[in-house]
């Protein structure tokens, strides 16, 4: 497969391919309308693409290159408009991509535009399951009078297919009556420290098919500093990676946003240390087939 030098494309090169021979996609959102504390959610996708350029395409860990499945990254989603309208476009855009048979990554912004991007999934496929790896529940009903705050991210979802819930380290005393009722499981990250039992329960709870949600707080602020609302005791590099790997061994996945970095001004180690995660989660995705 041939491919062209481009500083706008995921790794900083473009396959010179139609979207249909791609094995993966990126669409960046950099959607920013509901940041209750550090801000510049969207300045994340821009920053992630940059520093991709510098991940190395010879995966060390799955000695392999997983670029060479194809990876066809999209113009950014221009978010400028008001919240319904630019809702509606990352809606379309995620419906289009789903045409084909890759497997999308959607880089945001904040982690509200998950609201955007599932229900293209939900009318898609029966019977899937959502993974969501984040500091906070994000199970509010609404915040700061927005029932699309990033604060909201899987309220939508909470009745409409099973969430499992990892990393989870602040609850709010209004999202108390959600935590592990119905279709929501939430596993505490205080309670679960032995990340092998942890990785077994996630697989459990989940279904055939899973989309999943990476909010990169989920991580602890040694791994990704650059988030606006960090929270001490998460997720370790190695330890995320033997979850994640476990999953998508186990799971089909069907699709991956990835949000909530905020850059830091005098630092690129955030947006590096994501632009390698997203790498290695595709090397993952295409465990058995490449």
């Amino acid at each position: 497969m041939k491919y062209t030098t481009d500083k706008n494309s995921f790794l900083g090169i473009k396959p010179t391919i139609n979207p249909e021979d791609a094995g993966f996609f990126v669409l960046s959102v950099p959607f920013e309308k509901t940041t209750t504390y550090g801000t510049g959610t969207k300045n994340g996708p821009k920053a992630i693409i940059n520093a991709s350029a510098q991940v190395e395409l010879y995966d060390d860990e799955l000695n392999r290159a997983t670029y060479k499945k194809g990876i066809y990254t999209y113009k950014p989603i221009d978010c400028k408009d008001d919240t319904k309208n630019v809702f509606k476009k990352i809606n379309s855009t995620a419906k289009k991509i789903l045409r084909y048979n890759g497997i999308p990554f959607f880089l945001g912004g904040e982690h509200s535009i998950s609201h955007a991007i599932i229900p293209a999934f939900l009318d898609k496929y029966k019977n899937i399951s959502i993974l969501h790896f984040d500091a906070h529940a994000d199970l509010r009903s609404s915040y700061e009078n927005s029932p699309h705050s990033h604060a909201c991210a899987m309220h939508p979802f909470k009745n409409k297919c099973p969430v499992v819930q990892v990393g989870i380290r602040s609850i709010a005393e209004e999202e108390i009556k959600f935590v592990n009722k119905g279709k929501i499981k939430t596993l505490k990250m205080q309670e679960n420290p032995n990340i092998k039992k942890l990785t077994s329960k996630v697989i459990k709870n989940l279904t055939g098919k899973v989309y999943v949600s990476i909010d990169v707080d989920g991580f602890d602020p040694s791994v990704i500093p650059a988030t606006g609302t960090p929270e001490p005791g998460g997720f370790n590099w190695y330890d995320a990676l033997y979850l994640f790997k476990k999953v998508f061994e186990a799971k089909k996945i069907i699709g991956v946003d990835v949000v909530e970095l905020s850059p830091l001004m005098h630092s690129s180690v955030s947006e590096f240390t994501i632009a390698k995660f997203i790498y290695r989660l595709m090397g993952y995705t295409n465990a058995r087939s490449l």
